[in-house]
């Protein structure tokens, strides 16, 4: 077996920066040391397919990442390793461990399906895989072997831990306690009156040409690549729930850019642990701005049940500093403008409807990211 802090010096001399994760017993002594380390970033995600997200926000930001948990939960990332890594060729490291190893030591049952497809799932998903380091002087080779997969083909690398491959590290060290905010008093059950199309509008008019902004799978990042396509725009296809994730990455590694997350009803729902995760993290320079029409409108309008869940209670209860509502492209617009520093969320009722023949973004996802690298390392 390996010293963790062995790994992790060793990775940071390659520009590995931000590690997201989901705790494993057999991941215990190296996730500690990374809680411990000084001069690397641990982000607790809620759950696998976050950390995916996190890191790969992380890796658009400029600084190499990586996402690691337990097998049990490769399942929960197949969506953004699929359709966000993939297909934007964002190339991120994977460290999952193997539980229920067939022929390995005995584990719990939960495990023992999992353990057996493991290896075979990263293939499928065309990944490529080898086991994690044992030995020091092994740790080298597997990371230029990453390393090297990765910038030449802008995909993720996975290494597979057995149980066993670190030895003990007891942590140090807490993620010190944050409190919640209030949340803003306004009625949350306030009718809309303006169409998605027309707040993104207003959106684009108050943004600043320094900002990144960030749009949600489904109709939104069509109906704004449609209003007005530009490079400091990416616009999420699949990874529903994610892009929120995504901005939390970036913003963490950019703060000198206002990073705009626009997110839908049913994608922040379908994720809604991404909210305490990025309240307990809080970066001053995210705006996360909700677009809520109460419907899955891209799959046909079926209901979601944001008409019954207080967002923006939820988001101040997870640490957000700033709340607030709107319903015309006006107070969307303003509210914007006026936002000063500190992590904050505008829950923006709209009503239904999208112009017909909606046209899809010419570019390709990968150049899409492209793009947007590209302007990051413009002046900000």
């Amino acid at each position: 077996m390996i010293n963790a802090d062995t790994f992790m010096k060793k990775a940071a001399a390659l520009g590995f920066g931000l590690y997201a994760g989901v705790p494993c017993s057999y991941l215990k002594p190296f996730i500690n040391t990374v809680i411990d380390a000084a001069g690397v970033r641990y982000v607790a995600a809620a759950n696998e397919g976050d950390a995916v997200a996190i890191a790969a926000g992380a890796q658009l930001g400029g600084t190499r990442a990586v996402a690691m948990f337990q097998n049990s939960g490769l399942g929960n990332a197949v969506n953004p390793l699929t359709s966000l890594t993939h297909i934007f060729r964002i190339p991120i490291l994977l460290i999952t461990t193997l539980r229920g190893e067939p022929g390995g030591a005995p584990d719990e049952p939960q495990h023992a399906l999992m353990g057996a497809v493991t290896t075979a799932m990263l293939d499928l998903m065309q990944i490529p895989w080898e086991w994690f380091p044992t030995q020091d002087g092994e740790v080298d080779t597997a990371l230029q072997r990453a390393l090297a997969h990765m910038e030449a083909n802008g995909t993720p690398y996975a290494l597979v831990m057995k149980k066993g491959s670190v030895s003990p590290s007891p942590l140090e060290s807490q993620l010190p306690a944050r409190p919640s905010y209030p949340c803003s008093s306004s009625d949350w059950h306030a009718a809309a009156s303006a169409t998605r199309g027309e707040m993104l509008q207003a959106l684009q008019a108050s943004a600043r040409e320094t900002d990144v902004i960030l749009a949600t799978t489904g109709y939104t990042g069509r109906e704004l690549c449609a209003l007005s396509d530009r490079d400091n725009q990416l616009y999420m296809v699949g990874s529903m729930g994610c892009v929120s994730s995504l901005g939390l990455g970036l913003a963490l590694l950019r703060p000198e850019r206002r990073v705009i997350v626009i997110d839908g009803d049913g994608a922040m729902l379908m994720r809604m642990g991404a909210l305490a995760t990025i309240g307990y993290e809080r970066p001053a320079n995210l705006v996360h701005i909700l677009l809520d029409n109460g419907m899955h409108e891209s799959t046909g309008g079926q209901s979601t049940v944001s008409h019954s869940v207080d967002i923006c209670a939820v988001a101040a209860a997870c640490g957000y500093a700033r709340t607030g509502r709107a319903t015309t492209p006006d107070e969307l617009g303003s509210w914007l403008q006026d936002a000063g520093e500190g992590l904050g969320l505008l829950h923006a009722r709209t009503l239904p409807g999208v112009a017909e023949s909606l046209p899809r973004p010419d570019l390709t996802p990968e150049q899409v990211a492209g793009r947007l690298r590209n302007f990051l390392h413009g002046a900000a």
